[in-house]
């Protein structure tokens, strides 16, 4: 049996030629290194970074916008700001300009994802997370009645009986 080894990165993996599943066997290499893993460090604090994003998307006339603090909440951000744009195109505009914006005073972005389809774009900047909508598809997932305090009991009914 011959074996085809191939390298990525720091895992050595080994697929076996004759076996018809081509399964793998990985070999990873340990390093003695002590990791640290901490919030990406950057020159402004929370509330700049969320004064920049408000500030740039009041600037590009994004609709509706809402800041959420998640102080007791959750410990991924400090804020999560919803807004929206009138089309997939103010969508992307503003995502694009936002990113600009945010790593010209050299905050950290973690995440930017669905800048291509431009419907929903999420911009982890670190302490700050931004979604910013199309309205329909703001209305359809409904992301602010998730993390906003003031939430009224929904009662939904399944059945006739209850």
């Amino acid at each position: 049996m011959r074996l085809r080894p191939r390298k990525f990165g720091s895992v050595h993996e080994t697929a076996h030629a004759n076996d018809p599943s081509n399964a793998t066997i990985q070999t990873a290499w340990i390093f003695k290194q002590e990791i640290n893993i901490t919030k990406a460090q950057t020159e402004l604090n929370p509330n700049q970074i969320l004064r920049l994003i408000t500030t740039s998307l009041n600037d590009d006339k994004a609709e509706n916008i809402l800041t959420i603090p998640l102080d007791g909440k959750s410990a991924m951000a400090d804020y999560i700001v919803v807004a929206s744009g009138a089309s997939s195109r103010q969508v992307a505009a503003m995502a694009e300009h936002l990113e600009f914006k945010l790593k010209q005073k050299k905050v950290d972005i973690l995440g930017l994802e669905g800048l291509r389809q431009a419907d929903w774009v999420l911009i982890d900047a670190n302490d700050v997370i931004v979604h910013i909508f199309r309205p329909e598809v703001r209305e359809f997932y409904g992301l602010e009645r998730m993390w906003t305090s003031d939430i009224s009991a929904e009662i939904v009914k399944i059945g006739g009986d209850l």
